[in-house]
C-alpha cells in the first residue's frame, strides 16, 4: 500500500492506495484558520500535527498499515513556518492567503533580480516577503530564525526528523532559482537570510527521509518507510490527475481557484501574473493562473444568506444567461492577473428583483469570469488550453462547471473517482518513491462525463465578461 497525506487549509486528508491505485481507505481531520487582524491568516503548526495524527489514527483503527511501502506529502503552499535553533516554532505560520506583507512584496518585486531568477512576481502571499515583514515588525523573532519551512515540510520534519523540501513547493517562496531548481543565494541574502535557513531540496518523486520509529510504532507503519519529496497542493493534484505533460491542464475549484497547465520547459512571463513553477517530477515545470477565492467566495455568500453551498447551487437548474448583478470575488485581494492585495470584492448592479438565487448565480459567474481572466493571462504566455479536467469541491456543482465551460469556451472532463486531487497525488508520489517508477504511475484518470460549453450562451457570457472587466476597473479605483 501507499499512503498520501495532504495538509489542506481546512484540514488534513490521508488516503491509502494499492498497487492498482485503487483507493482502499481515507480519513480526514479539520483545522481552523485564525484571522487576528484584517488581511491576516494564520495557523498553529501544532494543529497540523494533531490533525495528521488523528487522520492516521483513524486509518490505523480500521486498516493494517504494516503493508505501506511509501508515503507522499502535499500541502498548501507559501506558508512561513519559522523555527528556532531547536526546531521550536517561533510564531504561528503565516499562510498563503495572508496579505499583511503587501508592502514588502512590492519592494522585493521592484528589484529586477527577483523576477529574473524566480520567473515570478513576488506576491504578498509568497514566503520571502513574510520574512521581511517579520524582520521589520517582530525583530525579536527574526533574530532567532534558524530555519524556515513550508507547511507540508514541517509535517515531514515530524514524520522523519529531516528538514527537506522539493521543487514545486520551493518555487513559491521567491527564493528559488526556478530554472536551475536550486535555492538562490543572491535572493536569500536580499531578505537577510542564507542557505543555512533553507531545507535540503529533492525532487518530488525522490526519497526525503524515512519514518521515525516512534511514529511507526504508534500507527503500525513499517519503521523507516520512505517518505517522498512530495509536492505543493496544486502540483500534487496534477500528479493525481496525470497532468504532467505539455497540453494537459486542469481547473481546481477549492478554497482558491486554479487553472493549471503542465509544461516540458521553463517558460516564465512574470508580467502576466501567471505563476511559473517547477513540477513535482524531474525535468518538468508548470504554469498556473490563481484566484484567491473560489469555493471560499461561495461559502462566504452562504454564510451571508444563511444557506450552505450545496443548497444554493442545487436550486439553480439549467445554465442561464448571466444576470445583471456582477460579483467580483476579491474578498482578500487577487493574484492572476491583477496582483493586487488591496482590491476587495463587490456586488454591483443590485435592484429590487435581486434575490438569493440571483446572488448565487452572480457569485458562480464571478468566479467563472475570474478564471477566464486567468485563461487569458496564460494565453499571453503562449500556453493554450483546449480541454480541462475538473477537481475540487466546487466541481460537484454541474451549474458552476457549465458556467466555467461556457465562459472559457472549453470542455471540462469529470473523472470517475471523487478521490482524485492532492491526497491521491501524494499517494502516487509515495508509490513512485517506493517503486522508482514515474511515468507509468502518473497516468490520466478514467473520464465518466464531459461538460460542454453551452453554445447558445457563449455570446451572452462574452458580454458578461465585458461587464465583469468594467466592474473590475470601477472597483479598483475605490477598493
Amino acid at each position: 500500500m501507499y499512503l498520501g497525506l495532504d495538509l489542506g487549509t481546512s484540514g488534513v486528508k490521508a488516503i491509502l492506495i494499492d498497487d492498482d491505485q485503487t483507493v482502499l481507505a481515507s480519513a480526514s481531520a479539520a483545522i481552523e484558520v485564525s484571522r487576528p487582524h484584517p488581511g491576516w491568516s494564520e495557523q498553529d503548526p501544532a494543529d497540523w500535527i494533531a490533525a495528521t495524527g488523528a487522520a492516521l489514527g483513524e486509518l490505523a483503527s480500521t486498516t493494517d498499515l504494516s503493508g505501506v511501502r511509501g508515503i507522499g506529502l502535499s500541502g498548501h503552499m507559501h506558508g512561513a513556518t519559522i523555527l528556532g535553533p531547536d526546531d521550536r516554532v517561533l510564531r504561528p505560520c503565516i499562510l498563503w492567503n495572508d496579505t499583511r506583507s503587501h508592502a514588502e512584496a512590492a519592494e522585493l518585486d521592484s528589484d529586477p533580480a527577483f523576477r529574473a531568477i524566480t520567473g515570478n512576481i513576488v506576491f504578498p502571499g509568497f514566503t520571502a516577503p513574510k520574512l521581511v515583514w517579520v524582520a521589520r515588525h517582530e525583530p525579536e523573532i527574526f533574530g532567532k530564525v534558524a530555519r524556515v519551512l513550508l507547511p507540508k515540510d514541517y509535517l515531514r520534519l515530524w514524520l522523519t526528523g529531516e528538514a527537506v523540501s522539493e521543487m514545486s513547493d520551493a518555487a513559491g517562496t521567491s527564493w528559488l532559482d526556478t530554472g536551475a531548481r536550486d535555492w538562490s543565494d543572491e535572493l536569500l541574502a536580499k531578505t537577510g537570510l542564507d542557505r543555512s535557513a533553507m531545507p535540503r531540496l529533492v525532487e518530488g518523486s525522490d526519497v526525503s527521509g524515512g519514518l521515525r520509529s516512534e511514529l511507526a510504532a504508534t500507527f503500525g507503519l513499517p519503521v523507516g518507510v520512505p517518505v517522498a519529496g512530495g509536492a505543493g497542493d496544486n502540483a500534487a493534484s496534477a500528479i493525481g490527475m496525470g497532468v504532467v505533460s505539455a497540453g494537459q491542464a486542469f481547473v481546481s475549484l477549492g478554497t482558491s481557484g486554479v487553472l493549471f497547465a503542465a509544461n516540458e520547459s521553463y517558460r516564465p512571463d512574470p508580467a502576466t501574473a501567471v505563476h511559473t513553477f517547477c513540477h513535482a517530477i524531474p525535468g518538468a515545470w508548470h504554469q498556473m493562473g490563481v484566484i484567491l477565492a473560489a469555493t471560499d467566495a461561495l461559502n462566504w455568500y452562504g454564510r451571508f444568506v444563511g444557506q450552505d453551498a450545496a443548497a444554493l447551487t442545487g436550486a439553480l437548474g439549467t445554465l442561464e444567461t448571466p444576470g445583471k448583478t456582477v460579483f467580483l470575488p476579491y474578498l482578500g485581494g487577487e493574484r492572476t492577473p491583477l496582483n493586487d492585495a488591496g482590491i476587495r470584492g463587490a456586488f454591483l448592479v443590485l435592484e429590487h428583483a435581486t434575490d438569493q438565487r440571483a446572488g448565487t448565480r452572480a457569485v458562480l459567474e464571478g468566479v467563472a469570469f475570474a478564471l477566464r481572466d486567468c485563461r487569458d493571462a496564460l494565453a499571453a504566455t503562449g500556453t493554450r488550453i483546449d480541454r480541462l479536467i475538473a477537481v475540487g469541491g466546487g466541481a460537484r456543482s454541474e451549474y458552476w462547471l457549465k458556467a466555467i465551460a461556457t465562459a472559457l469556451d472549453c470542455p471540462i472532463d469529470l473523472p470517475a473517482s471523487a478521490e482524485l486531487g492532492a491526497a491521491f497525488g501524494a499517494a502516487r508520489l509515495g508509490m513512485m518513491v517506493a517503486t522508482g517508477e514515474v511515468e507509468t504511475i502518473a497516468t490520466p484518470p478514467k473520464i465518466t462525463s464531459t461538460i460542454e460549453p453551452v453554445g447558445s450562451l457563449t455570446a451572452a457570457f462574452d458580454e458578461g465578461m465585458s461587464r465583469y472587466i468594467a466592474a473590475q476597473k470601477a472597483i479598483g479605483d475605490i477598493a
